[in-house]
């Protein structure tokens, strides 16, 4: 993606950069709960806070899935309203291991811009929240075209010329449950590697031995010619800039995900019950 910093940092590599990032809050919850009103209530000192269903997602529907790609305008207006511009160094944190920051530093990353997840999120930082929010001029971002080279639509994530990886939780990717979309299952032939896995207890990144083992596990030895999907492409973000920091590649996005499959009812679905 032509950006030279790694897709995950810890904190004490953002405390040897301060001067020079950008703190982005993107916690954003699949119940409904307010994103918002968790930043209002403290978040990291001079972060700002970016909102997931108005700057980072399109209008919803069954042919799109829950969370499609918003316009390449409306998303460069929203990071020019927290203040970042072309040439900021982002990093991203949220309350979920970086699941959900996942989401944003992958559209940055992949327009060319200077992004990272931090580690391990809020419980990484060592210092006391704040309720202030910091003042930020207006910042200059050109809105770029979502490459479509790292994109695929429903019918490759279909197709058996691809590996398709699918992020969800091992009892929704089954067909155990799934309380959002239509019909329970998967994709038939693809193979699960729950994001969350790759975590510790503290949202922090696994060994890479640990986190090699889970791909390996799934048949994932390489991010070419690899489609991850998850319900609606957010946590999907998070299994390809995990491939990513390991060095096996860049893999494809398929935005609709469960979300717009699990809609198309002409589908067949797969389950492991």
């Amino acid at each position: 993606m032509g950006d030279e910093l790694k897709p995950f940092v810890d904190w004490k590599w953002c405390a040897r950069n301060l001067g020079r990032l950008v703190f982005v809050d993107t916690r954003w919850y699949l119940d409904g709960a307010s994103g918002k009103d968790a930043y209002d209530a403290g978040h990291l000192p001079d972060a700002v806070f970016v909102d997931m269903d108005r700057w980072l997602s399109g209008q919803a529907c069954p042919e799109k899935g829950r969370n499609p790609l918003p316009d390449p305008e409306v998303f460069a207006q929203g990071m020019r309203e927290a203040g970042i511009g072309d040439s900021d160094m982002v990093v991203a944190y949220d309350d979920a291991g970086g699941v959900i920051a996942a989401r944003l530093v992958w559209m940055l990353r992949s327009t060319g811009h200077h992004a990272a997840i931090l580690d391990g999120g809020m419980g990484d930082y060592p210092g006391d929240l704040t309720t202030e929010t910091p003042l930020r001029r207006t910042g200059s971002f050109t809105a770029k075209a979502w490459p479509e080279d790292l994109l695929a639509d429903i019918s490759e994530a279909s197709s058996d010329a691809f590996l398709t990886m699918d992020a969800r939780n091992r009892d929704r990717f089954e067909g155990r449950q799934d309380p959002i979309d239509p019909r329970p299952g998967h994709i038939p032939g693809a193979v699960n590697v729950p994001c969350r896995e790759n975590l510790d207890a503290a949202g922090h990144l696994l060994p890479e031995p640990q986190i090699r083992a889970n791909f390996d596990h799934a048949g994932v030895l390489t991010a070419q010619n690899t489609i991850a999907y998850c319900g609606s492409g957010v946590t999907a973000c998070h299994n390809l800039l995990v491939m990513e920091q390991l060095g096996m590649g860049t893999g494809r996005l398929f935005v609709g995900g469960w979300s717009q499959y699990g809609h198309a009812l002409d589908r067949p679905v797969e389950t492991k019950i």
